[in-house]
């Protein structure tokens, strides 16, 4: 057979996606820190952008724009965002990661230069080296041990692979090693838990038999509360043992967390459900968003033909069109979370009146179809956002619960955990339920959940066995005597 090149038509359809497009997938996506930081760099880069000033009215505005002949007008149709499936979109498009904003003030004071900066935990290590004169050896693997500690301050990597890796020898990287771990904070450059408790009661000194022993032979019996065994291993009473545990809480077993760089994240709510006597009210979240109007000047340029010479024309126009398309994508997000929230409010009615318990399951599908829109706009609506409620804050994708076929009849997974944790706060402490007499209780109360899937979401709300539970009230009891 014959192969050679030819050209035929060939007729299919492909789902085209423009840049306003992308605009708006990812204005729905951002939650309020991170719609407000986008706005204010719009405002920056885009001088047909203002804040609309108070008394202004932003309706008149909207309608004085669609009035405008002369700049093309950008509509947002229900049925681009309800129709097309946007979890095809490559990732690009799919995240709209972190957005990051700087104001600059001219006559603000710089309040960078009244802050000393943060020291890492690499230059307070190498500070204190140099403090004992090393030499330029010494000094080079310092520097090269202090480059290898986690962010807990662990030496994390073997002293044979750095010494084969480098051109000194196991011998001269353990004798520095050695002299950095009584650097401060006391237990750093400890190779393991074990070695870095022993370090901080050396530092202590701290010869106290039963706490030596306990960290050398009886770590695990420590991390799982069998204090028992501690004692029997030991030979020496509950009460001492107890004692020695105490001592060893008040170490740090990650000495190195206080350089961490760890940013506090808070949440601000995207919509607020109140009570309202019988009734509910939805109300967004709008503060420190700016309400934004097009700039006068330029739209005044533009409707009265001022002479401007084509490249500005074309310019003021594209920022016309960006600035317009922006204001209408940020009232599409506010008018779809809103939406969301309603139908949720809808579903969820007995969760807002009753409580926990109440809460039916329910998946992205089912707002879909109530709202006709697709799965993944419902998603995107949903992701990072918050909602202030009676029963306080809730991530929206709380909402969204598996269910639990229950003889029929479907039960959220969210409502049987908060079941489980209420028959757990209300158990004997020192006959606490096991696993399977708590699925007995459940059975009780028409719940029919295997062992198991008591024992998971035990787990996942991160309660301890019975087993560990009875053996912490007896440590608290033995604290009393």
């Amino acid at each position: 057979m014959k192969l050679q090149l030819s050209q035929k038509p060939q007729l299919s359809q492909k789902l085209a996606i423009t840049p306003r497009l992308q605009m708006a997938i990812k204005f729905l996506q951002l939650n309020q820190i991170e719609l407000t930081e986008t706005i204010e760099q719009e405002l920056e880069n885009n001088p047909a952008l203002e804040i609309q000033e108070p008394g202004d009215d932003f309706e008149k505005e909207i309608e004085s724009d669609k009035t405008d002949q002369t700049i093309e007008e950008v509509q947002i149709k229900e049925d681009i965002s309800n129709d097309v499936d946007w979890s095809n979109y490559i990732d690009e498009y799919n995240s709209a990661g972190k957005i990051h904003f700087q104001a600059e003030h001219k006559n603000a004071p710089d309040f960078e230069s009244f802050i000393a900066p943060k020291k890492s935990l690499n230059e307070h290590l190498l500070w204190q080296l140099l403090m004992t004169s090393p030499t330029r050896q010494e000094e080079s693997i310092g520097s090269l041990i202090a480059g290898n500690l986690n962010q807990n301050g662990y030496l994390d990597v073997p002293l044979e692979d750095i010494a084969k890796s480098s051109e000194f020898s196991y011998e001269e990287l353990e004798q520095v090693l050695l002299r950095m771990q009584s650097f401060d904070p006391i237990g750093i450059c400890a190779r393991n838990l074990r070695e870095c408790l022993m370090i901080q009661a050396r530092h202590f000194n701290i010869n106290n038999v039963p706490v030596t022993d306990i960290i050398k032979n009886h770590l695990n019996n420590l991390q799982n509360g069998n204090y028992r065994a501690i004692s029997r291993a030991l030979k020496t009473s509950m009460k001492k043992v107890i004692a020695a545990v105490n001592i060893i809480k008040g170490f740090e077993p990650k000495p190195g967390r206080e350089f961490a760089y760890e940013q506090p994240q808070y949440i601000v709510p995207d919509i607020f459900v109140y009570k309202v006597e019988n009734d509910f009210v939805i109300l967004m979240n709008d503060d420190g968003t700016p309400n934004l109007h097009l700039n006068s000047f330029y739209k005044n340029s533009v409707k009265n033909n001022t002479k401007l010479s084509d490249s500005t024309r074309d310019y003021v126009q594209e920022k016309m069109r960006s600035a317009q398309w922006l204001i209408r994508c940020v009232h599409q997000r506010r008018k779809t979370i809103y939406r969301v929230m309603e139908s949720v409010l809808q579903f969820q009615k007995d969760f807002f009146t009753k409580g926990v318990q109440h809460l039916k399951p329910m998946v992205l599908k089912d707002v879909a179809l109530d709202l006709s829109m697709h799965e993944s706009t419902i998603s995107r609506a949903v992701s990072n956002k918050y909602a202030h409620t009676p029963l306080g804050i809730f991530e929206l994708k709380y909402f969204f619960s598996s269910s639990v076929n229950n003889k029929g009849e479907a039960v959220a997974s969210a409502s049987i955990r908060d079941k489980i944790q209420q028959i757990i706060q209300n158990e004997d402490p020192k006959k606490p339920f096991c696993d399977e007499k708590i699925a007995e209780i459940l059975k009780s109360q028409n719940i029919n959940i295997a062992r198991r899937t008591v024992a998971k979401y035990r787990d996942i709300m991160k309660i301890l066995s019975s087993n560990k539970r009875r053996q912490r009230q007896e440590v608290i009891i033995c604290k009393h005597l």
